[in-house]
């Protein structure tokens, strides 16, 4: 089955139109995805009702994101995520925050967990916390890397410049680290000669 999730209802009917595959007079298989959007998602704002379909609750608080009453769902939403266990809970608020995309719901959101529910702070806010440590220490390691090659008079090209501020593996980064300290190139650093 293919599902579509939209957030606007243009959007929604044309991913609803059936995808034909093979010849166009002939087609070997035919698709049609389920699509869900604003025009067929209802507006869960209560908390009690999103607590009783959670996956619902989600699926509203995504479809409706560029909506105006978006706070009011995202608080039902969010209030019905205290009652569930906290690994699930957290899986669904994570889901829910990837969902929102680039948006104003989104930045609603991560407030919410983050400062607006001091119960589910602990669970969401934390892991949110820990993303941002790790992200500093990636850019902080990559600059590491950067200014021990400089200092040390290794001519860094551009290409090597963004491989190193590009990766976001820690433990390549280390490794990296490591080497830059005695490598005499900036290929060196990647383990190539």
């Amino acid at each position: 089955m293919l599902l579509v999730v939209c957030r606007d209802k243009g959007t929604a009917e044309w991913a609803a139109e059936p995808i034909r595959i093979g010849l166009e007079s002939r087609p070997s298989l035919v698709a049609y995805p389920l699509v869900l959007g604003p025009h067929n998602v209802p507006m869960v704002t209560d908390a009690t009702r999103a607590a009783d379909d959670i996956p619902m609750a989600v699926l509203s608080a995504i479809t409706h994101s560029n909506d105006r009453d978006i706070a009011a769902i995202l608080e039902a939403l969010a209030k019905a995520l205290l009652a569930m266990d906290a690994d699930a809970a957290a899986v669904f608020a994570e889901f829910t925050e990837a969902g929102l995309g680039a948006t104003r719901a989104r930045e609603i959101w991560r407030n919410l967990m983050g400062t607006g529910l001091s119960h589910f702070r602990g669970i969401v806010a934390e892991s949110f916390r820990d993303e941002g440590r790790v992200e500093g220490r990636v850019e902080g390691r990559a600059g590491d890397i950067l200014r021990i090659l400089t200092v040390r008079g290794v001519s860094v090209p551009d290409e090597a410049r963004q491989r190193v501020t590009a990766c976001t593996d820690l433990a390549v980064l280390d490794v990296w680290f490591e080497r830059a300290i005695t490598a005499p190139t900036a290929d060196a650093v990647f383990g190539e000669r």
